[in-house]
């Protein structure tokens, strides 16, 4: 098999096989295949938006579903972000010159008292090839961090994810901390994480609860555009 697989030469492909090609690569986690491609189909008067959406948040869309089900496990997860993120780094600039549609913007990170990074930098990973500005706040965050982001960035979104069934009711202290300040209600609030449900989001006073960085991705624009439009409105 891996014979074959030498054999592609990604230039060869017409645009839909190289597509095709790059769900596979970033599948697989080549980085540098997936940052050829990038680069070929930019030479072919590509526009950097459809290859970032076509190309790659599609591969991480598929990555994401055989994440869900099991099919992959966190090490290829991984693979397939960085090789994402290689072609990112090309894109993101491009993209900031075009003024590609920016969806909004969110601060993420882990509660107080865990580590657990891992499924909350897929979140953010998945959420900026959405088209999302993402700042990350890595692990074990006190409520005062949060809050100084929040004042600091002015996000749309505040995400929050915890590995353990004991750092999970922190999000509640940050939750009732930014409702004594009056703040609560200028942010849309996703959580996250495998041992919380919806029933704890909305026991807490969460917008959201998120199940995987799929369903992180399609509730942060279904509730963005619901906010912007209540704003206009």
């Amino acid at each position: 098999m891996a014979d074959e697989e030498e054999d592609v030469i990604l230039s060869e492909l017409d645009d839909e096989e190289l597509v095709l090609q790059m769900h596979d690569d970033l599948y697989d986690g080549l980085k540098e295949e997936i940052e050829e491609a990038v680069n070929i189909l930019l030479e072919r008067g590509w526009l950097p938006y459809d290859i970032l959406t076509k190309a790659l948040v599609e591969g991480m869309r598929i990555v994401g579903i055989d994440f869900r089900d099991g099919i992959l496990f966190v090490p290829e997860v991984l693979l397939a972000a960085n090789a994402m993120k290689g072609g990112m780094a090309i894109l993101k600039p491009l993209l900031i010159e075009t003024g590609a549609p920016r969806l909004g913007s969110m601060v993420i990170g882990t509660v107080k008292g865990d580590i657990h990074d891992i499924g909350k930098n897929l979140v953010a990973m998945m959420m900026e090839g959405a088209g999302f500005e993402v700042i990350n706040l890595g692990i074990n965050n006190a409520v005062e961090k949060y809050l100084d982001a929040l004042e600091s960035e002015k996000p749309d979104i505040l995400g929050m994810s915890a590995l353990l069934t004991t750092t999970m009711p922190y999000m509640k202290v940050v939750i009732d901390t930014m409702v004594e300040k009056g703040m609560r209600d200028d942010y849309i609030v996703l959580v996250g994480g495998a041992p919380l449900n919806e029933e704890f989001g909305k026991a807490i006073g969460a917008d959201a609860y998120c199940r995987d960085a799929a369903v992180a991705v399609e509730t942060a624009k279904t509730l963005v555009a619901r906010k912007h439009n209540q704003v206009t409105a």
